[in-house]
């Protein structure tokens, strides 16, 4: 229970015969004065929660290799996926302060790696489609 503040004793009245004790080395105001640094602007501390779209980006970056098997969505577009995921992870951390940047650049990178492997290995077959179709066929420049 508390006491009523009608019951409370008055305050002491300041004045020069009412200072407050002080103890050896304790001083009323401090003898240095500490700067005062403003902090950085825009600045978000880490939160400490993993953004989603970052952990999306680096599961669809390593499962593209696998998705291949999938037909009709195949391994284009999860890679496809990993990079537009992680392109927009990265900057929703930026603007948050969330957990997970390496994890939204590994799944771009992976995605880009994967699809740059699948452009080479449909330049690959081309040259090789019209490679051999010229050496099967036997057609040439000169009739």
């Amino acid at each position: 229970m508390s006491t009523p503040p009608s019951e409370l004793p008055p305050p002491p009245a300041p004045g020069p015969a009412h200072t407050p004790t002080q103890i050896a080395g304790q001083q009323a105001a401090p003898s240095t004065t500490v700067p005062h640094v403003p902090m950085a602007g825009g600045y978000a501390p880490a939160t400490g929660k993993t953004n989603s779209l970052a952990i999306v980006s680096l599961v669809c970056g390593i499962g593209s290799f696998f998705a291949h098997v999938i037909p009709g969505f195949g391994g284009f577009t999860v890679a496809l996926i990993a990079v537009v995921t992680g392109y927009m992870a990265r900057k929703q951390i930026r603007e948050t302060g969330e957990q997970g940047m390496g994890m939204a650049t590994a799944g771009m990178v992976i995605g880009i790696v994967h699809l740059v492997l699948l452009g080479l290995i449909i330049l690959v077959a081309f040259v090789v489609i019209f490679v051999l179709g010229i050496a099967l066929f036997g057609v040439s420049v000169h009739h």
